[in-house]
């Protein structure tokens, strides 16, 4: 399993990844999730992958071989005009290596199946993220509807609902990604550090800050560890449970 999320901001955008990949308890690895484009001054595009590892593999390594040599049948994500067309052509990429998989293979479709999260910017457009699902077709993101998750996402759902706020600086909302990671990570042992971050600023063209925040780093920690106490702390500031007395629970 994996978790990934995709966070809009009025600012751009923060990428956030896990690295963990399992099938079983005994065999656990760790691969990359997190792949960027980029041609400075005219585009940056980031690409988050959950799912079946061979699939994801196998688009992402499509998506990079094209760049090296496009042709009008297989087009170059570098050189196509807008966010919606690149979304489109991961769209029908993830389903056609979905497809090739599954009639190669002797199980279902869905041993096969992957989900992307995908966003940047192209020249004039918008900051843009979308939500590939595995038939192809995609959404996508608006300030009604500001992030995206993919893989184990239940456990760190509740924090980003809660806590998000457009007008928040990037460092607020990595803070806010790393609690909801965190929640993910205590709660499912299929999601685990090192997470990888991409902070795409609107407007700038390039790919941003990325970095790898790893098991031992002491932020990470640090927010961890306050964000349990501070949960203790506010869960015993709540009013205590009564039960009620004799005479109320023979009037319900």
């Amino acid at each position: 399993m994996t978790y990934c999320v995709g966070l809009m901001l009025n600012t751009g955008i923060v990428f956030m990844s896990d690295t963990r990949t399992n099938s079983g308890v005994d065999n656990i690895s760790t691969f990359r999730k997190m792949f960027t484009w980029e041609v400075p001054g005219d585009r940056s595009i980031t690409l988050m992958t959950a799912g079946n590892l061979a699939t994801t593999q196998s688009v992402v390594s499509l998506l990079r071989e094209r760049t090296k040599e496009p042709s009008e049948r297989h087009p170059d994500i570098l050189g196509m005009s807008s966010m919606f067309q690149v979304a489109g052509h991961v769209g029908n990429l993830l389903r056609d290596v979905i497809a090739t998989h599954a009639e190669a293979g002797q199980r279902a479709d869905a041993a096969f199946n992957a989900t992307m999260i995908l966003g940047g910017q192209i020249g004039d457009g918008e900051p843009c993220l979308f939500l590939i699902y595995p038939e192809g077709n995609f959404i996508e993101a608006s300030f009604d509807t500001p992030f995206f998750q993919i893989g184990e996402t239940k456990y760190g759902r509740p924090i980003l609902l809660r806590a998000y706020d457009q007008d928040m600086s990037f460092e607020e909302a990595i803070k806010l990604l790393i609690v909801s990671f965190d929640s993910t990570i205590k709660a499912n042992l299929s999601v685990s550090l090192p997470l990888d971050v991409h902070v795409y600023e609107a407007g700038s063209l390039r790919n941003g800050r990325t970095f790898r925040v790893k098991e031992d780093d002491p932020y990470f920690n640090d927010v961890s560890n306050g964000w349990g106490a501070a949960l203790k702390d506010a869960f015993g500031q709540l009013s205590d449970f009564r039960f009620p007395d004799a005479d109320d629970e023979n009037d319900r």
